[in-house]
């Protein structure tokens, strides 16, 4: 019965010391508070990050400018070792100079049209025709094998346009956050299954158009066309394009249309009707420095025992060149820049050291925070984490758009569920409650949890993200949300303070 009794008590007592560990203290979220929602500096960030900057491409002049606001800003904050990080070779930077696309025949219309990224120019305005392509296999193709020279490629599509009877904007209803509450984990045999399928259906999507692409180059054909059906009313989607790497030769011009445009073109070269174009694309390529980087900064920690130990929060700073970035992703830089100005200017000590990562190259593969995992936290013998990446306490990203916080991906981290849920009390006022074991994927905290440490996303309202903004020509200064950004800013504010005060490193899934 004693030992019985003494072990009933060694547990009681674990308990109450691990349940105090995570109180929250109020007073400092009192002051994380009034400096986040009261006197916000977020918009000013995100606006030197869009509207003065302009797109911050991988390897482009845009980008470089952007990280040097960014460095020179953290350590405006106050910050300690501000600097650029180069985590290894990318490749080639490329920059988008000069871009007039019009139809001029069988009547005048300017066209809604982006050249897609790392793809050549006209040399100057050339005149072309449209030669349409309309066969769905490659041994069709060889008909028009010798008749693309000096012609704009079309590939035949009749793609009916969805109209919208529903909001482009939408936050999270209440049924749909509680259902993120109950959902159990996701087997990873379903994820793997869901992710080959999708996989299948873009190869077969895209096969021709590669094979259309390999004889126009062959030929000598101006341009190609592409178009994505996700765009409409104007709004394109443009990724992908040429290749980056140093030694690859300059690409083929591949221009996005939107949807509008590209099913005009279509029916009239389907109907027999002559199109003709001018084209004026000026794009330029740079190989001085095929490094990538990172920016970093610091907030040393004041524990003695626990300084040593780094609470880490980040967000990519590169976008795609098409608009100007803003819901993807200098509204997550904007946050986690404004998250470390609201804690220095709140006057907090936290015990462990606090370290901001603004990532590159994350449109391209995650390799701004892949690279820093790698050569800074892994054993790349047992690919764990190695002595320094021990020392990580925890990982928090924003890369959801302009949406508010709802709340926190457990990345299937079911140890950090009770934390976590205590950690958003004192934000329930704002709209953030739900903690879901759901993970999420497609963004820097894959590089974290991939290795074993605790990585985390926060869940976000889908403000326009996938209906307009998420890599399009409208992804601007004038689709970010103050309100939401402040929201944001704050708790994440919060949970780095309190993920640096805690008296362990967040939990590690087991």
């Amino acid at each position: 019965m004693k030992k019985l009794l003494s072990v009933i008590l060694f547990s009681l007592v674990t308990f109450t010391l691990k349940a105090q560990s995570d109180d929250v203290d109020m007073e400092a979220i009192k002051k994380i508070r009034k400096e986040g929602l009261e006197n916000s500096k977020v918009m000013d960030i995100a606006f030197y990050l869009t509207d003065a900057n302009g797109p911050r491409l991988q390897g482009s002049p845009g980008f470089m400018k952007a990280a040097n606001y960014a460095k020179n800003k953290l350590t405006e904050f106050g910050l300690q070792d501000s600097r650029l990080e180069a985590w290894g070779d990318f490749g080639k930077g490329w920059e988008l100079q000069k871009s007039y696309i019009a139809m001029t025949a069988p009547y005048y219309r300017p066209l809604i049209a982006l050249p897609k990224v790392w793809t050549g120019g006209t040399k100057g305005l050339v005149q072309a025709e449209v030669l349409l392509v309309d066969e769905t296999d490659t041994t069709a193709l060889e008909q028009y094998k010798g008749k693309m020279k000096n012609k704009v490629i079309l590939l035949y599509k009749n793609d009916k346009i969805k109209l919208s009877f529903g909001p482009d904007a939408k936050r999270f209803t209440e049924k749909e956050l509680e259902e993120m509450v109950n959902a159990k984990p996701e087997a990873a045999n379903q994820r793997d299954t869901t992710f080959r399928s999708m996989i299948a259906a873009m190869r077969k999507a895209t096969y021709l158009s590669n094979k259309t692409k390999e004889m126009a180059v062959k030929d000598g054909a101006i341009a190609f066309f592409s178009m994505n059906p996700l765009g409409k009313d104007g709004t394109v989607f443009v990724t992908g394009g040429g290749s980056y790497k140093p030694k690859d030769p300059e690409n083929l011009l591949d221009i996005a249309l939107a949807a509008e445009d590209y099913l005009t073109l279509c029916r009239l070269a389907k109907a027999g009707i002559p199109v003709k174009l001018d084209l004026d694309v000026k794009t330029k390529f740079y190989s001085d420095d095929l490094k990538g980087y990172n920016v970093l900064a610091e907030i040393p920690g004041t524990d003695p025992k626990l300084k040593d130990e780094v609470v880490m929060l980040g967000a990519h700073l590169d976008s795609w060149h098409t608009g100007t970035g803003a819901t993807d992703n200098a509204a997550g830089s904007a946050v986690m820049m404004e998250a470390v100005r609201i804690l220095k200017a709140s006057g907090l000590k936290p015990k462990r050291t606090i370290r901001i990562a603004l990532w590159s190259a994350e449109e391209q593969g995650l390799h701004g925070s892949r690279n820093y995992v790698k050569n800074h936290l892994t054993d790349t013998t047992t690919m764990k984490p190695n002595a320094e990446g021990n020392k990580i306490a925890g990982y928090f990203n924003v890369d959801n758009g302009t949406g508010k916080i709802r709340g926190v991906y457990l990345q299937g981290n079911e140890e950090c569920r009770s934390i976590f849920t205590k950690w958003l009390e004192p934000f329930a006022d704002l709209e953030a409650k739900t903690v879901t074991i759901r993970n999420t994927g497609g963004t820097d905290h894959l590089a974290f949890d991939r290795i074993g440490l605790p990585g985390f996303q926060f869940i976000q309202d889908q403000i326009e993200y996938n209906t307009r903004t998420h890599h399009t020509n409208i992804d601007t200064f004038d689709h970010l949300l103050e309100d939401d950004l402040k929201q944001a800013a704050t708790i994440v504010a919060a949970f780095v303070y309190n993920t640096s005060v805690r008296a362990e490193k967040l939990p590690r899934k087991k």
